[in-house]
């Protein structure tokens, strides 16, 4: 029985890796080439939002720093563990991007975690699908993210 264990161990791990790799691939797939916007929740609380459009799904990113050290005083998450306010941060945050890009119609169908940092939002529209290369509303001067 427990040799039988420990070859079990390699197997899992094997499997877990995999998973991570799947995840990651999906992700540089699906958004490597879109230029991320950020949207801003609670105390200034900033997220970068990559929106596939023709796929509506959306991948909402926090910051490492920001996930552990949370958010300001005197705020709706003041004296709670960022963990435990994960899932509802990232989701203010999608449902804020879709409002901020004139999308208040649109609403929330599913959501994929990745890791602590990334979390993926499906929604649908009333509207159509916009046609690849349509101009649509962006942030106003907040699309500047990333190190250059």
């Amino acid at each position: 029985m427990a040799m039988t264990g420990m070859r079990l161990i390699p197997v899992l791990a094997l499997g877990l890796s995999v998973a991570g790799c799947t995840g990651f691939s999906y992700i540089s797939k699906t958004y490597v080439s879109l230029t991320p916007q950020v949207v801003t929740i609670g105390c200034n609380d900033p997220y970068e939002v990559y929106d596939q459009r023709q796929q509506r799904r959306m991948l909402i990113v926090s910051n490492a720093l920001r996930e552990v050290a949370g958010c300001g005083i005197g705020d709706r998450y003041a004296g709670r563990d960022p963990a435990a306010t994960r899932t509802e941060r990232f989701r203010l945050a999608a449902r804020t991007y879709l409002d901020e890009t004139v999308r208040e119609d649109c609403r929330i169908t599913g959501e994929t975690i990745f890791t602590d940092l990334q979390t993926e939002f499906a929604y649908t529209c009333a509207g159509p699908v916009e046609p690849r290369g349509t101009r649509v509303p962006r942030l106003p001067g907040r699309h500047d993210v990333g190190v250059r």
